[in-house]
């Protein structure tokens, strides 16, 4: 199987408790043996979900690095190609669907690559269908 396409929001669903799914293990469980890519801004939003849920109180600060080393360990290669690409096919992604920026860098990604994605964020997925884009779970 081809690396899977992965967004902060079934990331997330790997480090906070609150979030965990049977959906978001199935996930945890296909990157484990296929890998997974991202682009580089995937790192940021997940450290900034992890410091949103520290100022909430859902995590305490000693609860984010061990996280975040769970995450680095796994087997998730970072796609410099996405920053070349923001204003450009990125940008038109985001245009043609009616979706951020942000969320079009995982969907160009996916869509140049050819690899599934595996997002939870409802806007995306329908972007996702509409482009042929293929999604797990």
């Amino acid at each position: 199987m081809t690396a899977i396409v992965v967004d902060c929001s079934v990331a997330i669903s790997w480090l906070i408790e609150s979030e965990t799914s049977a959906a978001g293990d199935a996930i945890l469980d296909a990157v484990r043996v296929s890998g997974a890519r991202v682009p580089e801004l995937f790192w940021f939003e997940v450290a900034n979900v992890m410091s949103l849920a520290v100022r909430r109180g859902r995590l305490t600060v000693g609860a984010v690095r061990p996280r975040l080393d769970l995450l680095a360990a796994l087997p998730i290669t970072t796609d410099a190609e996405c920053w070349s690409r923001a204003g450009s096919e990125t940008t038109l992604v985001a245009l043609g669907q009616n979706l951020t920026v942000y969320d079009a860098a995982y969907l160009e990604l996916a869509l140049r690559i050819g690899a599934p994605l595996a997002t939870f964020d409802q806007a995306l997925r329908t972007a996702a269908r509409s482009l042929g884009v293929s999604l797990l779970v």
